[in-house]
């Protein structure tokens, strides 16, 4: 049996397809963060989620200059499971041998930043819920 080129092509594409799309979904996909929006008439918020091994959830939140941000992780089940880096612009907080589970700082300049929660790969507690605190004042 022959195939013609554009048959061959085809399947080739399907095939690759199919492996990008399982290798996305297997590193939980990579989307857009999620904003971080406030209550009204409130100046912090809680988020969550659950989070595997190495698996990371993205944020998004504006913040003014001048202003003072507050973050913090914690987990259920208790422990030093998660932490976060965050970066603006020409701002960042993620170094190479540093990582955070609370954090304040002044912002720098009026602007949105990124928090990137992740889960930090243990044996023990394979997969646990955050609890990420915003607080902007």
């Amino acid at each position: 049996m022959r195939l013609s080129f554009r048959t061959i092509l085809v399947v080739v594409v399907v095939v690759v397809l199919g492996f990008t799309s399982t290798a996305a979904i297997a590193q939980g996909g990579k989307a857009e963060p999620k904003r971080v929006a406030f209550a009204k008439g409130k100046s912090s918020a809680t988020l969550s989620g659950t989070l595997s091994n190495n698996q990371q959830m993205d944020y998004v939140f504006g913040a003014q200059v001048g202003q003072t941000v507050t973050l913090k992780v914690t987990s259920v089940p208790k422990g030093n499971l998660f932490d976060f880096d965050l970066a603006g612009d020409g701002f960042d907080l993620e170094t190479q041998h540093d990582t955070y589970s609370d954090y304040t700082f002044t912002a720098p300049q009026t602007g949105d930043f990124l928090v990137y929660v992740r889960k930090r790969p243990t044996a023990s507690v394979t997969k646990a819920k955050f609890y990420l605190t915003l607080a902007i004042k």
